[in-house]
């Protein structure tokens, strides 16, 4: 199939490479001159035969939308616009009934892969009608990893495959969380000779291994300790929706929930709770508390037992 490819970032130049070696003709435009096909998205919807599909891979919000309401100036009747990016599932809804006003089609597609997605193939979640879908399904085909899963038609509603891919992310802050705190834990207590490899065993016949353990294991071969990176991680905003959405729906996520949480935690040098907990275990039973460090050391070291 022949189809435009809006944003040749990190995700869609590699999907514009493996469209393009699975036979399909894809044009390409990006912001940077240097990795587009052509110089202006008029230039790209020219060039591509009727009905016209256009697959958008720009960050999520304003880039997202100002993009698929100027594709909504240029595309019509029978064509169709797929949005690949992290957009979140409302924003759909609002894109498919703006394009469908003017006669063209809308699928929302969560994508999964990341810079392994080239060589691996991509996880595809869809939301859209049957009839849009079978559209683009050729790409779809194209981009899915082999075998009989990594593609999943979602739901028939706008948002549906949005919606599947952020909870996704939800659950991947968890597992992740999980993995780190077993992680900090094996370091912690001097007992285990190779943190590193304990978690290469667990690689091979047991009920935890996964992708990101492979990738885990692959970070801590680079650097046994991680003291090469800081304690901060960042959130993409996939997990904030997921809880929202549990909140919305009264569906209890506890480790989700908790691992966004841990986050947040990262980023803070000093804790405003934890040094309101300090103060609190202080006042009540006297406990011990840490003064900022003089040059020689900790001040106020130690505790008592009991909490």
């Amino acid at each position: 199939m022949e189809l435009g490819l809006v944003g040749l970032g990190k995700m869609g130049g590699n999907m514009r490479t493996r469209l393009r070696e699975a036979g399909h003709t894809v044009v390409g435009y990006d912001r940077n001159a240097d990795v587009a096909d052509v110089a202006s998205l008029e230039e790209m919807v020219a060039q591509l035969p009727s009905p016209r599909v256009v697959w958008v891979m720009v960050p999520a919000g304003d880039p997202t939308r100002e993009t698929i309401a100027a594709l909504g100036d240029l595309l019509g009747e029978g064509d169709l616009v797929v949005d690949g990016g992290n957009s979140r599932w409302t924003d759909d809804q609002a894109n498919a009934e703006l394009l469908s006003g003017k006669g063209v089609g809308f699928v929302d597609c969560g994508v999964s892969g990341g810079v392994w997605g080239l060589k691996n193939g991509y996880a595809l979640m869809c939301g859209g009608s049957d009839e849009d879908v079978a559209k683009v399904q050729p790409a779809f085909d194209a981009l899915k990893p082999e075998g009989d899963s990594g593609f999943v038609h979602a739901g028939t509603a706008p948002g549906a495959g949005h919606f599947a891919k952020m909870v996704h992310n939800g659950i991947e802050y968890a597992i992740m969380q999980a993995y780190a705190e077993g992680f900090e834990l094996l370091e912690k207590v001097d007992l285990v000779d190779n943190v590193v490899d304990v978690f290469d065993s667990w690689r091979e016949g047991t009920v935890i291994r996964s992708w990101l353990l492979d990738l885990l294991v692959a970070a801590l071969r680079e650097d046994t300790h991680l003291d090469k990176l800081a304690g901060y991680a960042e959130d993409s905003g996939e997990g904030r929706w997921t809880v929202e959405a549990a909140i919305d729906n009264a569906v209890p996520l506890n480790v989700i929930t908790a691992s966004l949480f841990a986050r947040f935690a990262s980023r803070q040098d000093e804790s405003p709770a934890m040094k309101a907990i300090a103060a609190m275990r202080n006042q009540f039973g006297g406990h011990a508390t840490r003064t900022a460090p003089p040059a020689g050391g900790d001040a106020g070291a130690g505790d008592s037992p009991g909490d």
